[in-house]
């Protein structure tokens, strides 16, 4: 199975890029959106609980904004 899966992967990035898109959007249609949505919530828990332990340190937007553009310039 996950050799057709990787072939099926090379062929596709081959494609154009409507093509592409296309296949993504009939494959992001096909996920069952209620899932996809508990999903997003667990992981939003998740976050939460690490930074409310101290396990992860938020860094504000400016920060994350100011070290993006730095990478850029480079």
């Amino acid at each position: 199975m996950r050799a057709k899966l990787n072939s099926l992967a090379e062929s596709i990035v081959l494609l154009p890029p409507k093509e592409r898109v296309y296949l993504a959007e009939r494959l992001l249609a096909s996920l069952d959106e209620a899932d996809v949505e508990r999903q997003w919530a667990a992981e939003a828990i998740r976050r939460q609980e690490e930074i409310r332990s101290g396990r992860v340190k938020a860094i504000p937007a400016a920060e994350v904004y100011r070290r993006i553009d730095r990478l850029l310039e480079k």
